[in-house]
């Protein structure tokens, strides 16, 4: 008897051992780490709720900003040349101009396919609080918690449309990335664009209505101060020899991805949402690298985004102690869910089966993107690293079975 019990826990051990890469114990619980999804990419978890006070977390230490500054201001006291490398020099990044033409392709297929798909699949959005939900019927989930909600929390739904799920963040165009920033008496007119759009154009692509300075010598920085030696000696500045820096608004013409031709079979559902969901990809993945070389912005209380080196300053923000800053943005680095934000929704596994999401079973649904989840009704596979995020691995019982629920 006591031998087969040794070689159990022996078994038991060994269990353990191999799996302790993918289980870690906290406290009294056994937590499930995204290491067990060995896809090669990193694995994407839903982001965390900020308090109203709370400010955004650092993409950069603090502290290593803090040193950052330290290193800057003890080279401005040094009267001395320093090469800036581009784009800080004003010059664009050569080996990501056919990026920048992919991200904007990508954007112009992706909403083709979005636009195509949810003629198909019903699109709600709650007039309330805004939480979006994808495939009908809705669901009964209890999480409308805004000033206004019903007292049970439950939604008050309406249809959606593609800008639910595609929200527009939008940015200052700037006509020189290196110039002043825009000013608060400049905001009506400097005229705001797409943010990735903005990004894309600053990376190298050229759009007749939105012009930009494409320098031909570089920029210099003496003791922190940006010399540019093109305003002396101009030489072939052909592109913005006659165009004004700001006030173009006026003569905007409509150039986006949605009066671009794209070929899409009309019945092939689930062809076009495989597309649609590699464009998101593409202009995902592609955006990230933009991102590496081009400086964006954020606020970090609210949603503003200002694609370029620095924030403007233009004082709208309507933010946490926005008082103290005189309405001003708090600035600092922005990630890719500033510029493409997600907006997260419940999924559903078995979208055939015609039931809706109840709120007593909420722990056991996942979340993904609601772009998606959109694709993913459609007949697309999800990327593998949004697996830990759908929670596939979590079999989600009947209501009469969740109190047997171990």
């Amino acid at each position: 008897m006591l031998p087969r019990q040794a070689q159990t826990i022996k078994k038991l051990w060994e269990f353990a051992t191999q799996n302790s890469s993918t289980f870690s114990i906290v406290g009294n619980k056994l937590k499930h780490q995204c290491g067990s999804y060995s896809t090669g990419q990193t694995c994407r978890e839903l982001p965390r709720k900020l308090k109203k006070a709370e400010r955004k977390p650092w993409v950069t230490n603090i502290n290593e900003l803090k040193r950052i500054a330290r290193t800057e201001r003890k080279e401005r006291q040094m009267v001395r040349e320093r090469i800036l490398q581009p784009p800080e020099n004003g010059l664009v990044v050569k080996e990501l101009i056919p990026v920048a033409h992919q991200v904007y392709d990508a954007r112009t297929k992706l909403l083709a396919c979005v636009s195509k798909v949810a003629e198909g699949i019903a699109i709600y959005s709650c007039s309330v609080c805004g939480e979006v939900h994808i495939g009908n019927p809705p669901h009964k989930i209890r999480t409308c918690n805004v000033m206004g909600s019903a007292a049970s929390k439950e939604h008050s739904w309406k249809r959606g449309a593609v800008e639910h799920i595609l929200p527009l963040v939008e940015s200052f165009h700037l006509y020189d990335r290196l110039g002043r920033a825009v000013s608060h008496n400049e905001r009506l007119q400097v005229d705001r664009i797409p943010a990735i759009l903005e990004l894309c154009v600053q990376a190298g692509i050229n759009f007749s209505e939105y012009p930009t300075r494409r320098r031909v010598f570089p920029a210099y920085s003496i003791s922190g101060r940006i010399i540019d030696f093109e305003r002396r000696f101009p030489k072939e500045d052909a592109p913005g020899k006659d165009i004004n820096s700001c006030g173009f608004w006026q003569k905007r013409n409509k150039t986006s991805g949605d009066s671009k031709f794209v070929d899409l079979q009309p019945g092939d559902l689930q062809g076009i949402a495989v597309r649609g969901m590699e464009a998101w990809k593409r202009m995902h993945s592609g955006a990230s690298r933009l991102m590496q070389k081009y400086a964006v912005q954020t606020c970090g209380y609210c949603l503003e985004v200002q694609v370029g080196p620095k924030g403007h300053r233009v004082r709208n923000c309507q933010a946490y102690k926005q008082q103290m800053r005189d309405g001003q943005h708090a600035w600092q680095e922005a990630t890719i869910d500033e510029v493409i934000p997600p907006v997260y929704v419940w999924h559903i596994q078995n979208h055939q089966s015609g039931k809706p999401l109840v709120n007593e079973l909420k722990r056991y649904y996942g979340m993904l993107p609601a772009v998606v989840e959109l694709f993913a009704q459609a007949g697309a596979s999800v990327p593998d690293d949004y697996a830990g995020m759908m929670r596939e691995d979590v079999a989600v019982p009947e209501l009469d079975e969740e109190m047997l629920v171990v």
